[in-house]
């Protein structure tokens, strides 16, 4: 009789979790290894004081195809933001948004001093035309010239006013980089998904994402042990326990062996661990800000994003948390974050200081003395950097040497789309290599 196959998963983030699954799913006896003291990876809420606290302005597009595929997207309970944007500046604020969406919006979208019509006519044109795509082509197909974002928008004709006013700090808050050098391609995946079904969170939070995988993960069979961090992987031991050669992990409990890992940590641990040169470590920063207004009405945009037009060292832009998931606050209290793009070395009092600012430029008409920050996410990696080309340049799941697969965002794209579908690849590759030994 065969005998079945022992795998180690190394990371409880979305793509270990997904892994973990797949590999369970295709007969394989699966061990899931996470360093902290509960899985998620970069997808986390803390819970305090009737408060829930992303870790960092998070969001999921629920037409990514991963997620459709991965996730039982009724059972999270889905509150959605409201499309579009108020864009906001001292003494200034215009609403850009899908009349679809949200029909009352129509004249203020129509008459927004900000957009010209033929900005609306070429994101018009550009959404028929993304649609005909497969999501899946703008990863899989890598041939063809790269471009920033910001070239791609000018050579489709879009005006200055339009990229910096709209795009630079919507998109600043989707890829972290407001100067729009990121790949076009990040672009066009990001702004079809958002156009076939928008962005939203749990209720319960985004870490609902993960306790959901990791449900299914040991629905599966397969184990989950927390606080156990891999410090090193050697895939060139020869063992009899298997009819190859078996890979050695090393955590604080000394050494075992797999028939197979997947290394699923964050990028700078999976190059540390394999030596592959080709995984990214640029990171792209951020620190987000959450606060809370005791009794104070909404900030009228509705459950859309503030964007900051100004650029003036202020925040990015400013989510209505509690306007989205009422649940995110305490009963009679409104929720807020702003995110600032970067590593910025003020205090968590000056960057207070700061947002509190900007909301008093943007509505003159109030004042936010009694503006509290409650909690604050200082996030040194939440991207790699994925400058035009950068794809071309990815490890794939199999290019670690012997039985050891990559799975995370950094082998596809970096977001939630990517990790899911690197979970899953890294699985295939595992149960197919696996079965033909």
């Amino acid at each position: 009789m065969q005998r079945t196959p022992r795998v180690l998963v190394a990371g409880g983030g979305l793509a270990g979790l997904v892994a973990a699954r797949h590999l369970s799913g295709g007969g394989a006896d699966v061990t899931l290894y996470e360093r902290r003291d509960a899985v998620g990876g970069r997808v986390r809420t803390i819970e305090r004081d009737g408060f829930r606290f992303d870790r960092g302005f998070q969001v999921l597009f629920p037409a990514y195809p991963a997620v459709r595929r991965e996730l039982d997207l009724e059972a999270l309970d889905l509150r959605r933001f409201t499309s579009g944007a108020t864009i906001a500046r001292p003494n200034h604020r215009s609403v850009l948004a899908d009349p679809l969406d949200a029909p009352r919006t129509l004249p203020a979208t129509l008459f927004n001093p900000d957009i010209t019509v033929g900005d609306r006519l070429r994101v018009a044109r550009l959404w028929a035309s993304l649609r005909r795509l497969e999501p899946e082509t703008f990863f899989d197909d890598l041939e063809g010239d790269d471009e920033s974002i910001q070239q791609f928008l000018r050579t489709h004709g879009f005006s200055e006013g339009f990229i910096a006013n709209f795009v630079a700090p919507f998109y600043g808050g989707i890829t972290l980089d407001r100067s729009l050098s990121t790949s076009r391609r990040v672009f066009e995946y990001t702004f079809r998904a958002l156009a076939a079904g928008g962005a939203a969170v749990p209720a319960t939070g985004m870490e609902a994402i993960p306790t959901q995988l990791a449900d299914r993960v040991r629905e599966f069979g397969a184990t989950i042990e927390t606080d156990r961090e891999v410090t090193a992987v050697d895939a060139g031991t020869d063992s009899s326990a298997s009819d190859g050669d078996a890979v050695t992990v090393t955590t604080a409990d000394g050494a075992a062996e797999w028939d197979a890992v997947v290394v699923a940590t964050d990028p700078p641990t999976a190059r540390e661990v394999t030596e592959l040169e080709s995984i990214p470590t640029d990171a792209r920063s951020c620190v987000t800000q959450y606060y809370a207004l005791v009794g104070r009405g909404a900030l009228e945009t509705s459950k859309r994003l503030l964007l900051n037009a100004a650029g003036d060292g202020g925040p990015n832009h400013v989510v209505p948390h509690s306007a989205v998931a009422p649940s995110y606050a305490p009963e009679g209290t409104t929720l807020l974050s702003a995110t600032y793009l970067g590593r910025p070395d003020a205090t968590d009092d000056e960057l207070a200081e700061r947002t509190r600012t900007a909301l008093e430029s943007w509505y003159p008409e109030r004042v936010f003395d009694d503006l509290e920050a409650v909690h604050t996410e200082r996030i040194e990696f939440a991207q790699f950097a994925q400058p035009p080309g950068v794809h071309e340049g990815l490890p794939d799941a199999r290019d670690p040497e012997g039985a050891v697969y990559l799975a995370g965002d950094y082998t596809r794209w970096s977001s939630i789309q990517g990790a899911m579908r690197s979970g899953r690849d890294a699985a295939q590759a595992a149960l197919e290599d696996l079965s033909n030994g």
